[in-house]
This record gives structure tokens, sequence and C-alpha cells, in this order.
């Protein structure tokens, strides 16, 4: 008989990569009436990324690594391949135009027809680059058989820096700042950027990989949060993140041990503070300047970082943004797992739904509501692409994570 918790580690990362390949068409998409439009029946099933993308964009996002020193040094520094033309870059042409505006952020993009979804050519079922870098941790824990911070960082820039097996072009501003600052020879483990200089660090995906190494000591929630935050800090120097964190590894461990999803997710609701700033008047805040990016560093930390006196739970779920920003996501999640009673499946199509950052969230809430789960219906798993390599990998990882010894491997 399978051990209970790596059976419930296993659904946990199943509930992960499913919720990540369900949202994937509808990542981003900000405007709920074009979710309507393009899949009237819902999110009911895995879809191919559409195209063209009505609220995108991500043409024009800009990765400048410094070519010379990173040649001086040996370094590698392309991490976008095939999809430089994307990006504005220091070592690729860029021929896209920018003459037009996105409805929600008020940020410079492509012509409606021209505009790529973040996640362009991936096929039902697929995989984004966030779900493919999970991967990553759980095969750098396996083939280590158990967690190494060096051992990580090294299959990270060697997966990031060579033409790999996930199409998706989609490269998050983490991802492109973590190797800009590499390329310029700084130490590995120094490499993340800061929330305070770059707002989006403070974003669901670095919520993501943490929470799968805290797994590796799930009947031990001081060590399990402690070495959670120290592996977020090697991408993402996030105090919102970090935040986040707090709260999910003590929730994600007592799911694993039997908890109840709803009545966890009600504990979170009622737990979590309700930011200051409803998502509406964010969002419209961003459109009266342009883009997030022309709104002055202090006035930044004011709209995310201050909070009401009261809980989150007495706010509707309407109130809160569907960005990726951890103070109005957590809230969000919360709610949705309650609406749906913690059910899987439901909860993870309503997240998609949603629309904004759907993928990152999916994740997240996939992890935590698999780990609240006895079984992940089969024809979930099935659908995925690589579903048999996933199987090996997810059943490798969730028994080495069971013995609970994580913290004692090569740090």
């Amino acid at each position: 008989m399978q051990d209970p918790i790596a059976q419930r580690i296993e659904n946990a990362l199943w509930g992960a990569f499913i919720g990540d390949a369900l949202a994937m068409p509808v990542h981003w998409y900000y405007a709920t009436e074009h979710i309507r439009e393009h899949f009237p029946d819902g999110v009911d099933r895995y879809y191919p990324a559409p195209h063209p993308h009505p609220d995108a964009f991500m043409l024009g996002m800009k990765y400048q690594p410094d070519i010379r020193k990173s040649e001086a040094s040996g370094r590698a520094y392309d991490i976008l391949h095939q999809h430089a033309r994307f990006y504005r870059t220091s070592y690729s042409d860029f021929g896209f135009n920018l003459d037009d505006r996105e409805g929600e952020h008020g940020n410079a993009t492509a012509s409606v027809d021209e505009r790529m979804h973040y996640h362009h050519g991936l096929k039902a079922g697929e995989s984004t680059l966030g779900a493919g870098l999970l991967r990553v941790l759980m095969r750098s824990v396996s083939k280590r058989d158990g967690y190494s911070q060096d051992g990580f960082l090294d299959d990270f820039v060697e997966y990031m820096t060579h033409p790999r097996d996930n199409p998706d072009p989609y490269t998050e501003i983490y991802l492109r700042r973590w190797f800009e600052h590499y390329s310029q020879g700084v130490a590995p483990e120094n490499c993340a950027e800061h929330q305070r200089r770059v707002w989006s660090i403070d974003s669901v995906g670095g919520l993501i990989r943490p929470l799968a190494v805290a797994m590796l000591n799930p009947d031990n929630r001081y060590l399990a949060t402690g070495m959670a935050l120290s592996h977020q800090q090697l991408t993402h120097r996030s105090e919102m993140v970090s935040s986040g964190l707090s709260f999910l590894v003590p929730a994600l461990l007592r799911l694993l041990n039997g908890g109840a999803p709803r009545s966890i997710f009600q504990y979170l609701l009622a737990q979590l503070p309700a930011p200051a700033i409803s998502g509406q008047k964010l969002f419209q805040i961003y459109r009266d300047n342009d883009g997030p990016d022309n709104i002055p560093a202090d006035e930044t930390w004011r709209l995310h970082m201050t909070f009401q006196g009261e809980p989150a739970a007495l706010k509707s779920p309407d109130y809160f943004a569907t960005a990726c920003y951890i103070e109005q996501a957590l809230p969000l999640m919360a709610a949705l797992g309650c609406e749906h009673d913690g059910d899987l499946i439901k909860t993870l199509r309503a997240n998609a739904e949603a629309g904004g950052d759907s993928v990152h969230r999916g994740l997240v809430l996939g992890m935590l509501l698999g780990a609240g789960s006895s079984d992940v219906p089969e024809t979930w798993k099935t659908g995925l692409k690589d579903y048999h390599e996933l199987a090996q990998e997810i059943q490798q990882f969730a028994g080495l994570a069971a013995q609970g010894n994580g913290h004692l491997r090569r740090y």
C-alpha cells in the first residue's frame, strides 16, 4: 500500500500541472468577455493557445544581457532561443510595431491581429515554462536524493541557456532580470531581482517552486517554511512573496496531512488582510499612467504594500485584481477555493475563467487543492502532454519527499 503522504504529494503535483495547462489558453486575458467570446462553453478541457491574444503585451518586453561581460566570463546569455524575435534584446532584431495600447494596463502593444499569445504555439495539455521549471526542481531533487541549492542553480542555468523541449515563448521578468545579472558576473545565488526595483517580482509565480520544496518536509512546518523561503530568495527577492509563503506553507502541510480543503481555505480568507486598493482602482491607476512602469516608486509601494484593517473574507471576490500581485491574488485564490468547496477541477476551471494571471494561480491552487484531494481524475492526468514522463518524475519526487529528509541532504 502506498504511503498516504506520498499519495497526497503526488496529487498536489498533478493538481499543479493540471491547473497550469487548463489556464494556459486564457492566461493574461484581463477582459473576461474575451474569454466568453473565445470559449463559449467555458474552459471545460485543455485547449491550445489561440491567436491572436486580445489583451497581450508580451511583444517588445526587454531582455538586455551584457554580451561583452558574458562572453568574457564564458557565461551563456541566450535564454530566449527561437523566441528572441518577440523581445527587445541586446543581441537580436525586433520586427514588430507597437503602435497600440492594451486595454487594462495601458501598456504599448501591437495591433490586435498581431498580438501574440504569451504561450504562442503551445498545444492542448502542454505546460508553460513556469511548470517546466517546477519539473527542473523535481528532477534536481530526485537525481541528488534530496534538495541542493547549488545543484538546483546549476540545473536552472543549464535548462534556461540551452534550447529546451518546452516551446513556451513567455519568459517572465524575474527570469530576464536574473539572467541579465548573471551575464554581468553576479554570483548565481545573488542574481534575483528585488521587488523594490521591479514590482512584478511580487508575483504568484514566486510561490510555485518554494511550495514544492516545502513538501520535502511534510511533517515539519518549521523546516518546511525555512526551506521554502530560502529557495524563494534564489529567484524572487520580494517581501510579498515571503509573506504569502508564510501563510501557504502551513496550509499546504495541513492539507497533506489530511486537513479539509474548504475549512483551510476559509481560514486563509479570514486571516489574509484586504489590500487597501481594489483591483478595479489599481487597473484604473495603471491606465491613467499609460502602464505601471510610469508610476513613481513611492506611489507603487503605497499601491501594493498598504492594507485595510479588515480581513479579505469581508470583501467580494470582485474586489481583488486578477493580476499577478500576491496581495491581490492570495485572497482571490482563497475565495475561489471556498466558493467551490475545495473541489479540484471546479476550482481550477473557475480560476481559468476569472482571467488575469490564471496560470500561476492555477499552479498554486492546483498544488493546494491536490494536496487536499484523495484522488485526481485520471482523464485530467492523461490529457497532459508528456504524461508518462511526468508520472515518473512526480512519483520519484513524492517518494523521496514523503521520507521527510529534505533538510538532511546536501544544501
